[in-house]
């Protein structure tokens, strides 16, 4: 049995081995060619299984090219001062979570950070709408990743009830001018709505559902969404009739596929922001102090973290 055990272990080990090494191969990949010859493409196509979904391997391999041009795309942001803006919206349990995650482990937490804002206060509730999310907005070389948003006014609360009917057409009314206002300041604006169909989203819910893991995921408004399909349906739509402007355009992602909605996006995210790269010169690695006096004190004096693994 003990044997067995370790056999097991071992083709564990070997197999996160593996992974991680064919992640670092393609991110110390230098530039675009290399990484597609790394990932294994063909007249430009990732492999796919029967289903056409994108195998795991190839998945991986890609998102680590893009992650890749998302390091560059850090940089160039930070060098030229750029304030980014990148809106996550859609149905819950759409991967919009997922997406973010992808996008937000590649760079750097000083310049890219989520937000993702809890319920309002009873003293945000007297603010001006749109206050706590500007609290929010990047300064110069950064980029915020929001994790739902405003529109939390023309979905959940438009749907549950927790503004009233002037409150909610003056967001309609608002939102576009407010978003304006924001671009002409020479903030770049993305908007992404994720989009999940009804026996997706409920195969996720159940999956939910039976995972501890994952309960945290659930609340009893998740639930309720899922009651409400249609209304939330209409809100959705009028909210795209008030606010998919030609300044400030809706990007619809198909995230019935969970690996293809997050390259989908990614990919487009890069592709909506011009960006350039320099080659930084290589880093050398200094040589550590040497200190003859210098005599670490002894273990004795010191506490340890239990090593129970």
């Amino acid at each position: 049995m003990a044997n067995t055990k370790s056999k097991s272990d071992d083709k564990t080990k070997n197999k996160t081995k593996g992974k991680a090494k064919r992640k670092a191969d393609i991110r110390t990949a230098q530039g675009t060619a290399a990484a597609d010859e790394a990932v294994g493409k063909a007249g430009g196509e990732l492999k796919r299984d029967k289903t056409g979904k994108i195998k795991r391997a190839a998945y991986e391999a890609e998102l680590a090219r893009l992650q890749l041009e998302l390091v560059k795309l850090q940089e160039y942001i930070k060098e030229e001062g750029l304030r980014v803006v990148v809106v996550f919206e859609g149905r819950d349990a759409a991967g919009k979570g997922g997406a973010i995650k992808r996008i937000h482990e590649a760079m750097n937490p000083r310049v890219c950070r989520i937000a993702a804002l809890p319920a309002p206060s009873d003293r945000e509730r007297t603010q001006w709408y749109f206050q706590r999310y500007v609290a929010e907005l990047p300064s110069a070389g950064e980029m915020v990743l929001f994790d739902r948003s405003w529109y939390n006014r023309a979905g959940v609360e438009r749907v549950m009830g927790f503004c009233t009917e002037e409150e909610y057409q003056e967001f309609l009314r608002a939102t576009p001018l407010f978003e304006e206002m924001l671009i002409r300041s020479n903030l770049k604006l993305l908007k992404y709505w994720f989009s999940v169909s009804d026996d997706e989203q409920e195969r996720r819910f159940q999956d939910r559902l039976s995972d501890p893991s994952k309960h945290w995921k659930l609340s009893p408004m998740d639930l309720e969404s899922r009651r409400r399909w249609v209304d939330y349906s209409r809100a959705k739509d009028i909210m795209f009739a008030h606010t998919d402007t030609k300044l400030s355009p809706w990007w619809v992602v198909e995230a019935d596929v969970k690996r293809h909605a997050r390259l989908n996006a990614i990919s487009h995210l890069l592709s909506s922001i011009p960006y350039e790269y320099e080659p930084k010169p290589p880093l050398e690695l200094p040589k550590r102090q040497e200190d003859a006096s210098y005599v670490r004190p002894p273990r004795e004096t010191m506490r340890y973290v239990p090593e129970v693994y």
